[in-house]
C-alpha cells in the first residue's frame, strides 16, 4: 500500500520557496528535491495557489509565499491541499446486512471525529517557521543564508 505523501510534499514546496527566496524555482527544479515528476509539483503549487499560500505566474520561475512563514500552519497547507477531507476515512463498503459491518463504521465514526479535531488543533498551532527551524538544527545549519 502507498501511503499518501501530498502534505508532507507540499510543506517540501513550501519550505523550498522559504528556504529560497527570489530564486528561479521551475517545477523541474522543485521535483528534483522531492524525487518526483515536476506535472506533479504544478500540481500541488496549483493547489497552494488556490488555497491562497503561494503566488506565481505562468511562465515565470519565481512563486513566492503569500505570507511569513510563521503566518502559515500546517493546518492551511492541509486544508489548501486535502480541503475538507478527513485524516482517518471509514470503509463504506461494509455488508449492510451484517450488524457489525454496520454499527462498528457509527463506532469508528466517533473515534474518527474526535482523532480529528485533535489533529487539527495540534496541526494549527504548527507552522512553516516551526518546520524550517526544526530543519535546520537537524541539518546543521546555522543562517539564513545557509540551506
Amino acid at each position: 500500500m502507498k501511503y499518501p505523501t501530498r502534505l508532507s510534499d507540499a510543506v517540501h514546496v513550501l519550505a523550498f520557496l522559504a528556504l529560497h527566496p527570489g530564486a528561479a524555482l521551475t517545477s523541474d527544479r522543485i521535483a528534483v528535491s522531492i524525487r518526483t515528476n515536476p506535472a506533479y509539483i504544478r500540481q500541488l503549487m496549483s493547489a497552494l495557489r488556490k488555497g491562497g499560500l503561494i503566488t506565481s505566474v505562468k511562465g515565470h520561475p519565481r512563486p513566492a509565499l503569500t505570507r511569513e512563514p510563521d503566518d502559515v500552519s500546517l493546518l492551511d497547507v492541509y486544508r489548501a491541499i486535502e480541503g475538507d477531507r478527513p485524516i482517518l476515512h471509514q470503509d463504506t463498503h461494509t455488508n449492510p446486512d451484517c450488524g457489525v459491518g454496520v454499527n462498528i463504521q457509527l463506532a469508528i465514526r466517533d473515534c474518527y471525529d474526535e482523532i480529528q479535531r485533535a489533529a487539527e488543533a495540534r496541526m494549527s498551532a504548527i507552522t512553516l517557521q516551526d518546520i524550517i527551524d526544526t530543519y535546520r538544527k537537524k541539518a546543521g545549519v546555522n543562517n539564513e543564508t545557509d540551506v
